[in-house]
């Protein structure tokens, strides 16, 4: 059976179904898979159940996984981010990793155990948001640079004193890192060009406090109308594949106590280039204080 398209909202995303993205997964399939990510930005599969190792052998057909720069891997993973929401709630808007240089180009996110309600997860599209600028605003836009941190930690719940958030937060930022990125880059792919936003933001080169905060807000919000969303709601065993060079989302914390454990890897990216020519530069930590786990986390940090 051929791989049914099924577009979910008008900008971005769409589910895909006739297909497993297990080990029988042929190349003609995950070729359609490729052009359709870089065409919806956002693919969604249901029924898909994979385990750790199928999830990992899918995710190396994209590329070099690669593991968070600061958080451990789950236990017998040497890629798979175990994000449980005792620990961690991804609730606010963020493109993955954006505090490295070259952050992950494709993130790959299963459901382990859904909430009964809540928990679901929207996307919205960087490239249409920089498409619909209007010409003044592309200008700009394409003129700036902006500085990315880890302290800016979008992934602990607010307000909060339980333990295991307590460790999430001291391994998340027990090394800072900060890269600059241009505001707008140009996908290594299509050509499309993109704003680098979101809650690892820490400031807009060049201007004052204040109008770097006034000129996050005027771009971010362009990027999270909501008719530059998808919304989805989970369920145990679906599969949700992004364009992390194109995309931010937000998980919503809306589903109390319930447990909600998703599973995600990332593939390695390019250093992002900017309008201008210019690439992303990382400023902290420098070559000399760097500190790598595992040899993977050298391999990620060299570029």
């Amino acid at each position: 059976m051929a791989i049914q398209i099924n577009p979910v909202a008008g900008k971005i995303g769409a589910a895909l179904s006739g297909v497993k993205l297990d080990e029988n997964l042929s190349d003609d399939d995950f070729k359609t898979i490729q052009q359709a990510l870089l065409k919806f930005k956002v693919l969604f599969f249901r029924d898909q159940h994979l385990d750790d190792s199928q999830h990992e052998a899918f995710s190396r057909r994209f590329g070099d996984q690669v593991p968070h720069p600061t958080v451990r891997s789950a236990e017998k993973s040497t890629a798979i981010l175990h994000l449980d929401a005792k620990e961690t709630r991804a609730n606010s808007w963020h493109t993955d990793v954006t505090f490295v240089a070259n952050y992950p180009k494709i993130s790959i996110l299963r459901g382990v155990v859904i909430p009964p309600y809540g928990g679901d997860t929207v996307w919205a599209n960087t490239a249409a948001a920089y498409a619909d600028l209007p010409t003044p605003l592309k200008v700009l836009a394409d003129s700036l640079r902006a500085v990315h941190s880890n302290i800016y930690d979008y992934a602990v719940p607010r307000d909060t004193q339980e333990d295991g958030a307590k460790r999430y937060r001291t391994e998340f930022a027990a090394e800072v890192y900060e890269t600059e990125h241009p505001l707008v880059r140009v996908h290594p792919e299509t050509g499309e060009r993109s704003l680098i936003l979101g809650h690892f933001v820490k400031h807009i080169q060049g201007v004052s406090s204040h109008d770097s905060k006034q000129l996050v807000r005027l771009f971010h919000e362009r990027i999270t109308h909501l008719d530059n969303t998808v919304r989805w709601r989970w369920q145990e065993g679906d599969v949700v594949i992004w364009d992390n060079r194109a995309t931010q989302h937000i998980a919503i914390n809306d589903y109390g106590n319930a447990q909600r454990i998703v599973r995600r890897t990332t593939i390695d990216g390019d250093i992002p280039v900017g309008v201008d020519g210019r690439f992303s530069q990382a400023l902290k930590p420098t070559p000399e204080t760097r500190s790598p786990k595992t040899e993977a986390d050298k391999k990620h940090l060299a570029a």
